[in-house]
């Protein structure tokens, strides 16, 4: 095959496989969280032994053809890219390998000493679940808030570790080892499980004032579950508004590559991804990856 060819067949192959946004691309995605979804499945009803023990042929041989299946995504994802290792180590690569890898090392583990540890193996299937992160687009803006949000989760994580400390300690002195409460560690847990409003009634207070005290933990905890909510809350907030303000900025600009005359609305982002660093996100018209200065649309020869 001509130097050119194999170029061009490599930049076809990467629309499709990566990009969400041409009618080939949209089906292959279609194609392939269909796929994701029944390999969950099987795994699911593989799980229940009245299932398995009726349909175990059917199971195993639907779990080899969706392997193979995954095998070849994962082989033509590595040849379509320019950087092969950069995608095998990245968080997305790894969870491809880890979703196809199990059904091929049956053939590793084999004799009746092995049948725990295949058990144990197979749930690495489970990985496939995680291959649906390509598919939510809002989870970006989630990841970024949560990463802006996280000094502030944990300072708030120590505070209520702090307060489980005093509470627990306070607890082990009223009531005691007479109702439960027979160490500071074991009165600590219990004020977790009451600030959490889980209550799982293994130890419980007898006294009027450690009553008292467990109703003020409980109202508390109401409050405290809010908090994290709220911190990640207006982070998303907060970084949606400044994305919408980068926007309508360029659209003052000039930039408008929709010609719409509304100001309210802003530029929309696609899912053109780079094949040299694997950023997508790309604004829409972007001849160039803002990450590292690809061409994201080379030129067929």
């Amino acid at each position: 095959m001509e130097p050119n060819k194999q170029e061009n067949w490599k930049i076809k192959l990467h629309e499709v496989i990566y990009e969400a946004d041409t009618p080939s691309g949209k089906l292959f995605d279609i194609l392939l969280l269909i796929f994701i979804l029944l390999s969950i499945i099987l795994v699911m009803l593989e799980s229940v032994v009245s299932i398995d023990e009726k349909y175990h042929q059917l199971l195993y041989v639907g779990e080899w053809v969706v392997t193979i299946l995954f095998s070849i995504e994962y082989i033509l994802r590595i040849i379509s890219v320019k950087k092969p290792f950069k995608y095998i180590f990245s968080s997305l690569g790894i969870i491809d390998f880890l979703s196809t890898i199990p059904m091929y090392l049956s053939f590793i583990f084999v004799g009746s000493q092995a049948l725990v540890t295949l058990r144990a193996l197979r749930l690495l299937r489970v990985f496939r679940i995680l291959k649906l992160a390509r598919y939510l687009g809002a989870s970006n803006h989630l990841k970024a808030s949560l990463v802006a949000s996280r000094v502030k989760i944990m300072v708030f994580l120590f505070a209520v570790m702090i307060t489980s400390i005093i509470f627990g300690t306070i607890m082990y002195l009223v009531e005691g080892e007479a109702n439960g409460f027979d160490n500071i560690p074991k009165s600590v847990y219990w004020c977790v499980v009451t600030l959490t409003t889980v209550g799982f009634g293994d130890i419980a207070p007898q006294t009027p004032l450690g009553q008292f005290i467990t109703t003020f933990i409980m109202i508390l905890g109401y409050g405290i579950i809010a908090v994290p909510t709220g911190i990640v809350s207006a982070e998303y907030v907060r970084t949606s508004q400044k994305e919408d303000a980068e926007n309508k900025g360029l659209k003052n600009k000039g930039y408008d590559p929709y010609k719409n005359p509304d100001d309210n609305i802003t530029i929309q982002l696609n899912s053109q991804h780079c094949s040299n660093c694997f950023v997508s996100d790309h604004r829409d018209n972007s001849e160039y990856c803002y990450n590292c200065g690809n061409e994201l649309h080379p030129k067929k020869s």
